[in-house]
């Protein structure tokens, strides 16, 4: 065996791994959750997110306590969700709050709808599906740059049928930027730097950039690649689980926010943001100027970033279908995704 295959991998199946409850996971983007529930599924759990009259976010799992359908089929009633198939209601703790039809000598069943801790923050709407009393010691990866006025950003959301740990490990992989002809940031990765430490693995890498955003016509090389010059730049990776984090150079950031759905279906959201840092005339503007440009580009990379998504995709739900007909780990030469592995199944031990 190479030196650089650690054993160890093989001998707890990643792709059989689940997902360590005790974290935030982001299951929606803010802007999805309006007047009508909406339902979501984290790792095999059903969830339903709505908002009563002040706006506060609630979640509850997405279960009638009567026949077990789906809340999120009916609708947001008086601050309480009324289940579409019988008008049962469910109020934000999870009580039953009203049957329609229960007769004066009956009595309200003796139940309750399971709740979860759920917070708004930076554009997402993020649930802890685990212990509750851990919630309040723990965060939310945070995303600064979402308010921050010298970032523009795009989203594209992932939908992937593989297995979670496909995608982390694509997403720390610099060396398959062969795939993205068209599309990739950055050439010739060497990395210099593996850290892995408690919850997080780092790998810090020396790379050839496509862009350098320093002058305001220089945004066009987003949309026009004869314009791009390689140059080179650092280009950092980080799995601080369960979500990802690079940065290439002072002007990319990228965000990757994982809401894994089940064990060969992966949900994630990816946030792309340009940095304006440059620019110094512009932070002189006043702020609200700077939101309206702010606002306006946003969504400026989307066929960038979404046409990374889609090769990305087809790789992975290539590795996920050749996993189900023969299951056995590739050997795997790559350190930083030997020790992806490595968290992925410490986390689970957790």
């Amino acid at each position: 065996m190479p030196p650089d295959v650690d054993p160890a991998v093989g001998r707890g199946d990643v792709r059989q791994a689940g997902i360590n409850p005790n974290h935030w996971y982001a299951v929606a983007r803010s802007s999805e959750v309006t007047g009508q529930p909406h339902g979501v599924t984290l790792w095999n759990e059903p969830i339903v997110l709505f908002r009563t009259h002040d706006q506060t976010l609630h979640a509850l799992a997405d279960r009638c306590p009567h026949r077990f359908v789906k809340l999120s089929r009916g609708a947001v009633v008086d601050d309480t969700l009324e289940c579409a198939y019988h008008g049962w209601r469910v109020d934000a703790t999870g009580q039953i709050a009203d049957i329609p039809y229960l007769e004066s000598q009956q009595k309200v069943p003796n139940c309750q709808v399971r709740s979860f801790p759920v917070r708004e923050q930076d554009g997402f709407i993020w649930v802890f599906p685990g212990d509750a009393t851990l919630a309040a010691s723990r965060e939310p990866l945070a995303i600064p740059e979402w308010q921050h006025l010298n970032y523009i950003a795009t989203v594209s959301v992932i939908d992937c049928e593989a297995h979670f740990s496909f995608l982390i490990e694509n997403l720390m992989d610099m060396y398959h930027g062969h795939l993205h002809q068209d599309y990739q940031a950055w050439a010739d990765p060497k990395l210099e730097v593996l850290e892995a430490d408690g919850d997080r693995v780092e790998a810090r890498y020396q790379a050839q950039s496509y862009y350098r955003i320093d002058k305001i016509w220089s945004i066009s090389q987003l949309f026009f690649p004869s314009l791009r010059r390689l140059h080179p730049e650092r280009l950092t990776v980080s799995y601080p689980y369960p979500n990802w984090t690079s940065t290439l150079g002072d002007d990319f950031k990228i965000y990757c926010l994982f809401s894994p759905t089940h064990a060969t279906r992966t949900r994630a959201y990816l946030i792309h943001f340009t940095s304006l840092n440059a620019f110094h005339r512009l932070h002189k503007l006043p702020d609200g100027f700077r939101r309206f440009v702010k606002d306006s580009l946003f969504g400026s990379a989307q066929k960038l970033l979404d046409g990374l998504v889609e090769q990305d995709v087809a790789m992975l739900e290539d590795e996920q279908v050749a996993y189900l007909k023969q299951p056995t780990p590739p050997r795997e030469l790559n350190r930083a995704l030997i020790s992806v592995q490595r968290l992925i199944q410490q986390q689970v031990a957790q």
